[in-house]
């Protein structure tokens, strides 16, 4: 069964039943706790105690089929939000209310949604179908209304299927009021990673994934985690490796790779390997990635003057792609990440996952600039200009030397102290074993994968009140970029505040946050593709 048609089986067997499903299905069970609905009480009652200004921002979400101009000629047929993707960024100042109206106009009866990735706002509207709402079906409209009260850097996208990586993406802003940095400017830069509308759509491409390197229907309701992690596939005689180690060069619409034992090779990406990620890199080919909608070709543009201090804010919007970002002849001052700030820090280049997001600051010097995200262990890359004086643009395959220069890894940054969690005993722990491979393409955790069976099924339970730890141990040959929903944690004790952390093979990442924002709450890895497989949780609070 493809990713629409199992979403559309949870959809009508279970988002039908309305907000709260998962919680009325708890309550009925003897067997299971009671669960706090995303609409309860308790959800109101912390509503009433965020610090809100009383000025509302009204606006309307217009999701629908777009032709995208990517620049070079190159023109996608997608779905973006009001025509053009990234879509049209929101800000508004912390304790503003957001009032935002999606109407869904895709085709084909697909239902939507809206997620506003990393706000820690009211459960009821965090858009995750079906466990906090029903789908907006198609022709319908549906009003999210919330106060943002946490400064930073977001962005907003779907939580149905795949529709993340089409063009339905775009920035949201919530300034600080107290602003403490100085600067005189900002740029927002949003990268992703491009195929819809190209070679395919990200149906196709999951239809050919869920195959698996051993030929299993990515639709079986077998849960079990795989011995088999990673590419390393064992016996691959006859296959076609020709686009080993790139996503570059994708095939044309028309074009139909394939293995000696005609295994279609047409989305899936063979020898991404990365250092910095521990090995496999990724899973899809991507003919190309974009900074701001745009290819490097036909690059998008920022002009500024020399000596100016510029904010730079980077939004990983991508799907299967981790981006190394660095502007060819400065330093990157790192100042936030996903929304919260921490110790400044200077590097050559960032390495930024899929949801991942960095504030830095970098003073102008003259002369034309290339701002670079690499697609790590792709062989590809993005970029966009920094324009400050005379100069002819670099080739788009520029590649600055400041890619090699330092790069520090979150786990080496500090929160800053205004927003460091304070010490105390914690009082409940989870262990979230990321289980799966490609051999089934079978990504789940702790074994289970996600929507297969009971979307209730084994909530990872918290009350409120609780300092709770989350030990995400991977158990896998890949990185998995790990994204906790309402909430944002904490790495170690004095590591910086996050919603989104890479885990790396093999390796275990601890994790600490404060249950204070009660409701029902998704935890997931942000690979658009692992998690439609199953590498999915739910965080439930007890009532």
């Amino acid at each position: 069964m493809n990713s629409l048609n199992r979403r559309s089986v949870l959809l009508a067997g279970l988002g039908a039943a309305g907000t709260g499903v998962l919680a009325a299905c708890s309550s009925n069970s003897s067997s299971s706790p009671s669960l706090i609905g995303p609409s309860g009480s308790q959800v109101a009652r912390t509503e009433k105690k965020r610090d809100g200004t009383g000025k509302v921002h009204s606006l309307n979400l217009t999701a629908a089929p777009a032709m995208l101009d990517l620049g070079g000629g190159t023109v996608a047929k997608s779905w973006a939000f009001s025509g053009q993707a990234p879509g049209k960024e929101i800000r508004i100042s912390a304790g503003d209310t957001l009032a935002a109206e999606l109407s869904n106009q895709l085709p084909d009866k697909n239902p939507t949604s809206i997620h506003w990735h990393g706000l820690a706002l009211r459960s009821d509207m965090d858009g995750v179908p079906p466990v906090t709402q029903t789908a907006v079906r198609a022709g319908a409209n549906f009003t999210y209304r919330f106060i943002a009260d946490d400064p930073g850097t977001y962005f907003f996208h779907p939580h149905v299927g795949l529709q993340l990586d089409r063009g339905l993406y775009a920035p949201l802003i919530v300034e600080d009021p107290k602003e403490p940095l100085s600067y005189d400017d900002e740029w927002v830069v949003v990268l992703d990673d491009w195929l819809d509308g190209v070679t395919g759509t990200p149906d196709e491409a999951f239809a050919e994934l869920g195959q698996g390197m051993g030929g299993m229907d990515s639709g079986s309701d077998d849960s079990s985690s795989s011995s088999s992690s990673g590419h390393d596939m064992g016996d691959m005689d006859g296959m076609d490796m020709s686009g080993e180690g790139t996503d570059q060069e994708s095939p044309s619409p028309s074009t139909s790779d394939s293995s000696g034992d005609g295994m279609s090779m047409k989305f899936m990406l063979m020898g991404a390997e990365s250092d910095l990620l521990g090995g496999d890199a990724g899973d899809v080919k991507y003919p190309h990635h974009l900074i701001n909608g745009k290819v490097p070709a036909d690059p998008a543009v920022y002009t500024g003057k020399p000596g100016r201090r510029v904010r730079l804010r980077i939004i990983n919007a991508g799907g299967d792609t981790a981006y190394r970002v660095a502007l060819g002849g400065h330093k990157l001052t790192i100042t936030h990440t996903d929304g919260f700030p921490v110790e400044h820090q200077q590097v050559d280049a960032l390495l930024v996952g899929m949801g991942e997001r960095y504030d830095v600051l970098v003073t102008l010097d003259n002369g034309v600039f290339p701002l670079v995200a690499l697609a790590e262990g792709k062989n590809a890359s993005g970029m966009a200009l920094v324009r400050t004086g005379s100069g002819s643009a670099p080739k788009p395959t520029v590649r600055p030397k400041e890619l090699d220069g330092t790069i520090v890894a979150a786990a080496q940054l500090r929160a800053a102290n205004d927003v460091r969690l304070d010490s105390k005993k914690t009082d409940r722990v989870h262990r979230i074993e990321l289980t799966g491979g490609m051999d089934k393409y079978n990504w789940a955790v702790n074994g289970r994968r996600f929507g297969m069976n009971e979307p209730a099924a084994n909530p990872l339970l918290v009350e409120e009140g609780q300092r709770v730890r989350l030990d995400f141990v991977n158990t896998t040959d890949m990185w998995h970029p790990m994204h906790l929903h309402g909430h944002t944690y904490q790495l170690g004790i004095t590591g910086p505040r996050k919603d989104t952390t890479i885990v790396l093979p093999k390796k275990t990442v601890s994790v600490i946050f404060d249950a204070d924002n009660p409701g029902q709450w998704m935890l997931h890895c942000h690979n658009a593709y692992h998690g439609e497989a199953g590498m999915m949780a739910l965080v439930a609070y007890r009532a």
